[in-house]
């Protein structure tokens, strides 16, 4: 007589509808579901206070444990002093990419593991995991609801956080999950989306949660002969491409085209000087294939809303790339992440360096 074991799965709760129903859907499939939330920061937005009691509440629901981790210092360490640094040198950083991988699946599975003897986690991620055996590797692909695509966001995952990881969601449409959470009468199905990065939604804004950390320092805007058009009250106010709230009257539209923390500078040129042929990209993960010693054609997203595409990959020594795109692309943002696709499929990806041409 065969005796059955149930398949366990540790589900990181944000106290979101997604996480909600990733948990709730696990757990009406047979998964022996464990709530895990990790504590990250004070203050509102889902992965604090608000939220812990939101996801306390769902694990209350479903009949599951639930479990809360401390690592606001981790997170302090990884994504607070990694963004104002970010900022203070001129780049804009991308968080969200670092957090899930250093804050949040890291953690997550050696909580799993080493605390609960459990081998497998699970996110309310929109995006798919496929095993392909010729390759031998775990590939990440695009979720099936392209409009709430989260892959770009999970290219720094290493094979072993792949392999562990469930993404419940990646076949589903946004209007489903609220179906599903209805169906199930989760008290989250009728909350509303989050937003904005979580540090947005505690602060108001990036703005005001890099003014306490960032003394505003008054500096010059200037045009790419030097001349100087205005003062900034920051460079940490600015970001390649931006268009407005420059303070500047000119005959032809400005944008930012680089930052200079150096000199404190602000440059500022028309949109041809914001458009690059081609860009570096450092801290390269190649995720879904064995990293490439040849050029090789892909699209890329240089932000997460952006459209791929269509470029030239050259890997460079060091786990870097230089991209070189068919079409020049407007504002390549030092610090924002590079990531790379073949249809569905996300092959890997990096973070933009700074031109130093443009400096």
């Amino acid at each position: 007589m065969s005796i059955h074991v149930m398949k366990k799965v540790v589900v990181g709760l944000s106290g979101g509808v997604d996480s909600s129903v990733a948990a709730a859907t696990l757990h009406h499939q047979g998964y022996e579901v464990v709530g895990l939330t990790l504590w990250l920061m004070k203050g509102k937005g889902q992965c604090c206070s608000e939220g812990m009691v939101d996801a306390a509440f769902i694990c209350e629901q479903l009949g599951i444990p639930h479990h809360i981790v401390d690592s606001r210092e981790v997170f302090q360490a990884n994504i607070v002093d990694y963004l104002v640094s970010g900022y203070e040198s001129g780049i804009t950083p991308l968080p969200c990419s670092q957090c899930n991988k250093t804050v949040k699946f890291g953690p997550m599975l050696a909580y799993a593991r080493e605390t609960l003897g459990i081998d497998k986690i699970a996110t309310g991620h929109y995006a798919r995991i496929r095993y392909d055996a010729k390759s031998d590797r775990y590939q990440l692909l695009r979720a099936v609801d392209s409009n709430k695509d989260q892959s770009y966001f999970l290219y720094d995952l290493s094979q072993e956080l792949l392999a562990a990881s469930i993404f419940p969601l990646g076949e589903l449409e946004k209007t489903q999950t609220r179906q599903l959470a209805a169906e199930y009468q989760l008290k989250t199905a009728a909350k509303p989306e989050s937003q904005d990065l979580c540090l947005v939604e505690s602060h108001g804004s990036m703005r005001t949660f890099l003014d306490q950390y960032i003394s505003q320092t008054t500096g010059d805007i200037v045009d790419t002969n030097g001349k100087v058009l205005g003062q900034h009250q920051g460079i940490h106010h600015y970001t390649i491409g931006q268009r407005k709230g420059l303070g500047i009257a000119a005959p032809e539209p400005l944008y930012v085209v680089a930052i200079d923390a150096g000199a404190n500078r602000v440059i500022v040129g028309d949109r041809a000087s914001a458009t690059q042929p081609d860009c570096t990209v450092g801290r390269v993960n190649w995720i879904s294939i064995h990293p490439p010693t040849t050029p090789i054609q892909a699209s890329v997203q240089v932000r997460y809303r952006s459209h791929p595409v269509d470029v030239t990959v050259i890997p460079l020594d060091g786990n870097r790339m230089k991209l070189i795109f068919d079409q020049p692309q407007f504002s390549i943002t030092p610090g924002q992440a590079a990531v790379l696709y073949d249809g569905e499929m996300l092959l890997g990806g990096g973070i933009i360096e700074r031109n130093q041409d443009a400096v």
